[in-house]
């Protein structure tokens, strides 16, 4: 990354801002992928979360959706965002992902957790959105219900979308249980695990062998720090039974082509930018 003093040099030198700007944030620690999912600073708008990355310094990112799409509350329905999704022009996307490229951020992902209230239609307009937001891949807190009904636009537009796991094991429509996960795959071969390990362990399950078995069909990991069998609580990291150091490690040494990617969910006693910093130097000193 640029100081503010090179960006003084060059700019006098008469290198365009723009072009500076569009240097590749490097979040790459021994060979691991880091990076966040911007629901980690779900209370920033699009430019206050790019600013709040470029801060942190991770270069990597799965995009969560609000961060794009108008938010549902008492002045925007549920209705609305069917009707913004249906119309918006997809040059919105495509100028969306232009301010990640200028910040020098990689996107991996669009999260568009499709569930049973999508019409047809909204899934297939997903699927165009993401493409021209400029990725290859959706990350979905999705059902199994309607799983198979992302078949078609996930295999018409070559598109993976990956699973994202909860806790709920009560459940047998959510993605809780490796079992659930091992269903939704067999259904198409576009189909990808999106493994939130602290959800993972909160469900009762020890993420490591879980990994060890599924690496080839895991995109992106969730880090972050709960108890096992506790349905409810998201901890400061250290503070659960989450194996998050296991996991960095396990991924730096294996050599997996496997993205983790923070998601600050706990209450922290800071700001999120300070809390995502905290993050991260946990996950530098877990691999270095």
């Amino acid at each position: 990354m640029y100081s503010r003093r090179d960006f003084g040099k060059l700019a006098l030198a008469g290198v365009p801002v723009a072009l500076l700007a569009a240097k590749k944030i490097d979040s790459v620690i021994k060979g691991v992928q880091l990076g966040a999912q911007t629901y980690s600073f779900r209370a920033l708008s699009l430019d206050g979360m790019i600013q709040a990355m470029v801060e942190v310094g991770l270069g990597d990112c799965e995009v969560y959706s609000p961060h794009i799409e108008p938010h549902v509350d008492q002045y925007f329905s549920r209705d609305d965002l069917r009707k913004w999704r249906l119309t918006v022009p997809l040059d919105q996307m495509k100028a969306a992902r232009k301010k990640f490229d200028d910040a020098g951020i990689a996107l991996s992902a669009y999260n568009l957790s499709f569930n049973d209230s999508f019409t047809d239609e909204e899934i297939d307009r997903g699927f165009q959105l993401s493409k021209a937001f400029g990725v290859n891949m959706i990350t979905a807190s999705s059902t199994l219900s309607t799983a198979p009904r992302l078949v078609k636009g996930a295999e018409k537009y070559q598109t993976i979308v990956a699973f994202h796991g909860h806790a709920d094991v009560k459940d047998d429509n959510q993605f809780a249980k490796p079992e659930s996960f091992a269903k939704a795959l067999a259904m198409s071969k576009q189909f990808r695990i999106n493994l939130d390990i602290g959800h993972f362990v909160a469900a009762g399950y020890d993420p490591i062998p879980f990994i060890q078995a599924n690496h080839e069909n895991i995109t992106i990991l969730h880090l972050k720090d709960r108890k096992k069998g506790d349905p409810v609580a998201n901890l400061p990291w250290g503070q659960g039974d989450t194996p998050i150091k296991g996991v960095l490690q396990l991924l730096r040494d294996k050599k997996w082509p496997i993205k983790a990617f923070i998601e600050y969910e706990y209450q922290g006693k800071d700001d999120p930018v300070t809390e995502v910093k905290r993050c991260f130097q946990y996950c530098k000193e877990a691999l270095t």
